[in-house]
Parts: C-alpha cells; sequence; structure tokens
C-alpha cells in the first residue's frame, strides 16, 4: 500500500473539529479548527484510558485526537516508517518552513529531509504533537464531553499516557512495528517508555538527552516553573479561555519560560554571548531602571516567542508529566524496566547539559540489555545542543538508522 492510500484511509481531516472550537478556545497561541491547517493531519484515538489521571466523566479521555506531520512515503508492507518525537515546546511541525498553519520552521528541518539524517528518500517519518499539547492534538484548550474547554478539568496526564495516544495513532495509519523511533529531551522519554512498554512495536530507538527518570533538581527547578505560572493572577485556576485573546497568565509563563531556558543553553555560552554587557542601545547602570543587560534581553526575547505559540496549560500539563517522569515504576525499578527493551538502542548524551546531564545518559547505556556506549555531542549550547549542532546529532542518528 501506499503512504497516501494508508494515510487517507485512516485519517479524516473534517476529524479536528472535535478538538477544539473558535467560539471557546481564544487563546491566541492555540492552533483551532478553522485555523490554517497547514501540514497537519489528524488521528483520531478515541477512548484513551489514563495511567492515574482522574476526569468529571472518568478515568478516560474520550474523543482523543492526535494531531501529526509526515514526509516521505510508507512501503508496501509499512516497514520504513521512522517516528520523531518532539522535546517539550516544540510540535509535530519537525520540518519545512514557516508560514500559514506554521508560525515558526521545523525545529529539525536540518535532520528530516532527502538525503539527510532521517532520510525521506527512504523513511517514512511521522511527527505527533504531543497529548496535551496546543497545536492540534487534544489538550487543555481542547472540547471536553460537556462542549466547554478542558481548563482546570484537564486530568493528569503521563508520558505513558503519551505514548498511549501515539500508539492510537500508529494502529490507525497500520503501523504495526517502527523501523526506528527517534527522541529528544521529552521526546527521548517517550522513545524510552515505548521501548519499555511496547517492546514488540520499535525494531530501533535513539534517545536523546533524557534519564530514566526524573531527578530531584529537575523537579525542583520544573517546579518553580509550575509555580509562576499558578501565581499569575490571570491564569484562573486554567480557566482563562474566555477572558480574551491572550488575556491569561501571560507574565507567569514568560517566568516559567526565562528559567527554562537558562537550564537549556549552558554558561559558557551565555559568558561568550553576552557576558555582562548591557543590552544594544541601552544602560543596565540606567537610575531609572529602564536598561537591560543583554542577556536579559535575550531571555525576554524567549519568553516573547513562546507567548506566541504556547498556552499556559499546555506548558503546566507538560511539565507535570516531565516531573512524574519514570520508567520504573510499578515496573520493579529502572533496572528491571530496562531489561523489557528489545530495540537497537542509540543512546545520545549532550556533554554541555546542565538539564539532563550525561551521567543519565550513561545510567541508561549502563542498564541496557546489550552494551551501549553512550555517544556524546561536543558542544557549547548545553540542552539545546541537538537542536543547534544538527550536524553532530544527525549523524549519530544516521549512524542508528543505517544499523
Amino acid at each position: 500500500m501506499s503512504s497516501e492510500a494508508t494515510v487517507s484511509d485512516a485519517v479524516d481531516v473534517g476529524d479536528a473539529g472535535d478538538i477544539g472550537d473558535a467560539r471557546v478556545s481564544v487563546w491566541r497561541s492555540v492552533w483551532r479548527p478553522g485555523d490554517d491547517l497547514g501540514r497537519r493531519r489528524f488521528a483520531p484515538v478515541g477512548r484513551l484510558e489514563l495511567e492515574v489521571g482522574v476526569t468529571p466523566w472518568g478515568p478516560a479521555l474520550d474523543g482523543t485526537t492526535v494531531c501529526f506531520e509526515t514526509w516521505g512515503a510508507l512501503n508496501a508492507d509499512a516497514s520504513n516508517a521512522v517516528l520523531v518525537l518532539h522535546g517539550f515546546t516544540a510540535d509535530a511541525h519537525a520540518a519545512g518552513t514557516l508560514g500559514p498553519g506554521h508560525p515558526e520552521a521545523g525545529w529539525w528541518d536540518g535532520a528530516i529531509g532527502p538525503g539527510l539524517s532521517i532520510d525521506t528518500n527512504r523513511f517514512f517519518v511521522v511527527c505527533p504533537n504531543v497529548l496535551g499539547g496546543c497545536q492540534g492534538s487534544t489538550g487543555p484548550a481542547s472540547l471536553a464531553p460537556d462542549g466547554e474547554s478542558w481548563g482546570s478539568r484537564w486530568p493528569v496526564t503521563t508520558i505513558r499516557d503519551m505514548v498511549a495516544a501515539e500508539r492510537g495513532m500508529a494502529d490507525s495509519l497500520g503501523i504495526m512495528q517502527w523501523y526506528a523511533v527517534v527522541g529528544v529531551s521529552l521526546g527521548g522519554m517517550r522513545a524510552l517508555e515505548w521501548s519499555i512498554g511496547s517492546p514488540d512495536r520499535v525494531a530501533r530507538a535513539v534517545v536523546i538527552g533524557c534519564g530514566a527518570q526524573s531527578s530531584a533538581e529537575q523537579i525542583a527547578l520544573q517546579s518553580i516553573q509550575l509555580q509562576s505560572i499558578t501565581d499569575d493572577d490571570a491564569w484562573c485556576d486554567g480557566d482563562y479561555y474566555d477572558k480574551g485573546d491572550g488575556r491569561g497568565p501571560v507574565r507567569g509563563m514568560g517566568l516559567a519560560r526565562r528559567l527554562g531556558h537558562l537550564t537549556y543553553r549552558s554558561e559558557i555560552e551565555l559568558h561568550q554571548r553576552f557576558a555582562n554587557r548591557s543590552q544594544a542601545g541601552e544602560s543596565a547602570l540606567d537610575p531609572q531602571r529602564q536598561g537591560r543587560y543583554a542577556v536579559q534581553s535575550y531571555l525576554d526575547y524567549a519568553a516573547q516567542r513562546l507567548e506566541r505559540r504556547f498556552d499556559p496549560n499546555t506548558y503546566l500539563a507538560i511539565t507535570e508529566a516531565m516531573n512524574h517522569h519514570d520508567v520504573g515504576r510499578d515496573r520493579g525499578g529502572v533496572a528491571a524496566a530496562m531489561k523489557r527493551i528489545t530495540a537497537r538502542l542509540t543512546i545520545v548524551g549532550l556533554d554541555g547539559d546542565r538539564l539532563y546531564p550525561i551521567r543519565q545518559q550513561r545510567e541508561l547505556a549502563f542498564l541496557a540489555p546489550v552494551a551501549t556506549d553512550v555517544q556524546v555531542v561536543h558542544s557549547m549550547y548545553g540542552h539545546d545542543a541537538f537542536l543547534v549542532d544538527v550536524e553532530q546529532t544527525g549523524a549519530f542518528v544516521a549512524a542508528a538508522l543505517a544499523r
């Protein structure tokens, strides 16, 4: 079967109407039915049983939809499909230009395409927007069974719930086993969960920049970000969608993003780029406190960019899921869980990463069923090196897909 037949048979773009409604979800950064589709496709997953979360209608999400994008062609036996899983604030638009429907260019544009690390001349590449997202998949801004946005009623969702939704998407596409699952950061957590929870469906796994469970420091840093949003007077317990375009906890999410972004980059990069210089045209010593340091301006810009394309409730939902990340939960611990992996495993660490330090990738390699070395990206860009140093990261991915 061709990829066009498979995708059209499995996916009805008209189902996008179940995700949300422009009359309800007025937060400016949420993709809504009626907005430009761009490259989006939609897989109706239906009823999704949750690991721990409970909704007012029971322990499941009904009408779950996964938004995704694809590149390349699926071969006749569906054996060339590669699942690419995005990081925290990214989405399904992994490759391609910015434009109608896509406020930014593809987040891994240098890695996916003809002749690139994930070669679309050879592979059928699928990238879904994570469950809880705000760019097409069911999330807090979507309509609940009563026709109102989930908002404060959005249940606790975990990494395992996200993967369960992605399994439903794979089923709808007729993909019973992935040639490879490639995940970065949050996506790396999901790639691990795919490999442990559904080992028969993953032939190869590439896990980049994450660990087997969240550490105390990661939880602490992310919990401060959560509180930055929930302490914002405009949060309204998560029910801000009817307050007007963008009239939600913008300030709180901006503070959260500033702190988060610091953990994504390295101290040496910030020093080399900004040192203690004032922002151009401003003076940090302004007696009226109107001037900024250059690094302050940089963080302000990071916050403003996120406000244009992200929902604060999604920030909360995904951050909580990352805090809960633990592949060993209810499986006898991390070591026992790792033994379930049957995929050819490639683990990539980022040597300047202060958020997910390389010791966590070394633990994964030590516990892997087959002796595995950590492939190290040498970069001053910290956790974000997989985005910035695409050539290094992509070389490891290409090698893993060639095995």
